[in-house]
């Protein structure tokens, strides 16, 4: 049993945690936009609770400055400010790097099989490009590179800043297209190579340089007076 097989049976997620991971993916993929409402009662009766673990999850979202309560219109989504993607895209760039140093997980034949997966998905995205494919990939990435966070802080602070930074990918994949796609092939190829090498050090340092080209990306599309 490697340790995140271990952290999956003794850390099984509450209520609170699935909405809010459910809340968070609609968000990265823009099924919520900026300006859309959070209902709690629309919420609580899609997933059978009561409103309280509905509002208990939107209060942790509200952390991540995703979204805001505005008087006399409730619970909204938002878009980070230009500062905050820098501060998010910093964090990740020093965050990146102790991924294979702080009590790493053992890299398995699944994570392997995982990994070739995905290359050829972003190969298929390559040739026939769809924005919200691209952030499906991404997301399938970050999962399996968290599942190799051995450590529980640094695994909570990486998937807290990856939903802050996946808000972002959509619109640059809708600006960009295929290209975006080729780079995550070429990040993809790097991450292979690695996990072939039973290397997980070089999983974080490669994340690092690909974290670093994407926020260029975002810099030139996103953040950029042009923009």
């Amino acid at each position: 049993m490697n340790c995140n097989q271990q952290a999956a049976e003794t850390e099984p997620k509450s209520t609170v945690e699935t909405i809010q991971t459910e809340i968070l993916q609609r968000i990265c993929f823009l099924d919520y936009q900026p300006g859309d409402q959070l209902k709690e009662a629309e919420l609580a009766a899609e997933f059978g609770v009561s409103r309280t673990p509905v509002r208990d999850a939107i209060s942790r979202i509200s952390h991540l400055g995703l979204v805001e309560t505005r008087n006399g219109v409730g619970t909204v989504v938002v878009a980070l400010t230009a500062a905050k993607i820098r501060h998010v895209y910093d964090m990740r760039l020093e965050l990146a790097a102790l991924i294979g140093t702080m009590s790493p997980c053992a890299i398995t034949d699944a994570d392997r099989h995982a990994g070739r997966e995905l290359l050829q998905n972003a190969q298929a995205l390559s040739h026939d490009f769809d924005p919200r494919r691209y952030v499906e990939v991404n997301h399938r990435l970050h999962r399996l590179i968290a599942s190799l966070i051995g450590n529980s802080a640094l695994k909570s602070f990486w998937w807290q800043t990856y939903y802050q930074a996946a808000s972002t990918w959509y619109r640059v994949g809708n600006q960009m297209g295929p290209e975006v796609a080729l780079a995550l092939v070429a990040e993809l190829e790097d991450i292979n190579t690695a996990l072939e090498n039973n290397d997980t050090a070089a999983v974080g340092f490669i994340q690092r340089t690909h974290i670093g080209y994407g926020y260029q990306r975002i810099k030139t599309h996103l953040l950029s007076p042009e923009a």
